[in-house]
């Protein structure tokens, strides 16, 4: 049991590991784990336009493929530039003593491989989670979203990913909270 509970208590850092790329972009901020749980949603949702997936195997790869992060920090595009980070011994390190370890080190590791369909799509879960991300600063006034945007897309690698990074393109961040602005937005109820 040590070993889980200092695995429990090493997921924790990836609340408080921010995702550094957004000190670029001028405005904005999200921890690693804020970034997993969205991955997660809308790996959920892609999996659910295609039954064949095996959905067990996406969401895994959506729940453990920046855990290691826990250990190196979020590397944005300039630090790669720069900095060498040995995954693969953060991966080995951090499950050499799990009785489960082996596990998420295959997980991992499908998801660096992309070979597999699953690990397709959990890759795009993991861009578009930052599309969404984007397209609400962009939607708040941040002139630099569109195009990293445009980058993000460039990353897809599936149809289905494809498309609903199409749509959420297309939609304002605001819309599903704000599309029925009737007497409730004045009277804080509806007639």
């Amino acid at each position: 049991m040590d070993s889980i509970a200092n695995f429990l208590f090493e997921v924790g850092m990836l609340s408080k590991t921010p995702r550094s790329g957004y000190q670029f972009l001028g405005s904005g901020k999200e921890s690693v784990a804020e970034h997993v749980l969205r991955t997660v949603f809308v790996g959920y949702a892609l999996c659910k336009g295609e039954p064949e997936l095996d959905e067990l195997r996406v969401l895994k790869m959506c729940i453990l493929h920046d855990l290691p992060e826990a250990r190196t920090g979020d590397m944005n595009y300039v630090n790669k530039k720069y900095v060498n980070v040995d995954e693969e011994k953060a991966v080995r390190e951090l499950t050499e003593s799990l009785f489960f370890g082996a596990d998420i080190k295959s997980v991992i590791d499908e998801f660096n491989g992309k070979q597999t369909r699953e690990s397709l799509i959990a890759r795009d879960a993991d861009q578009i989670a930052l599309i969404l991300q984007l397209k609400e600063y962009g939607d708040l006034g941040n002139k630099y979203a569109a195009e990293w945007i445009s980058y993000a897309l460039q990353r897809l690698n599936t149809k289905s990913g494809k498309e609903l990074a199409a749509r959420i393109i297309e939609t304002d961040s605001s819309n599903w909270w704000f599309r029925e602005k009737s007497d409730w937005w004045i009277n804080g109820s509806i007639k």
